[in-house]
């Protein structure tokens, strides 16, 4: 993958909307979160840093960090 320390502003908007459309009762599912990385071509970390800026809680971790 490509230097993922920025985005495109087309690719920064497609990724909040695709997490912010995958939410479940607020908060984003680990193996979802995993799948959207995967659907925009982006690493897991940039996933996370981007559910971080839009204040956006990872839940039913698949490392048991988040329950």
């Amino acid at each position: 993958m490509a230097d993922e320390s920025i985005l495109s502003a087309e690719k920064e908007k497609s990724l909040e909307e695709e997490i912010k459309s995958s939410l479940v009762d607020g908060r984003l599912p680990c193996a979802v979160a995993f799948k959207i990385s995967e659907n925009q071509g982006v690493g897991r970390r940039t996933v996370g840093d981007m559910a971080n800026k839009l204040d956006i809680k990872i839940a039913k971790c698949q490392l048991g960090c988040f329950p």
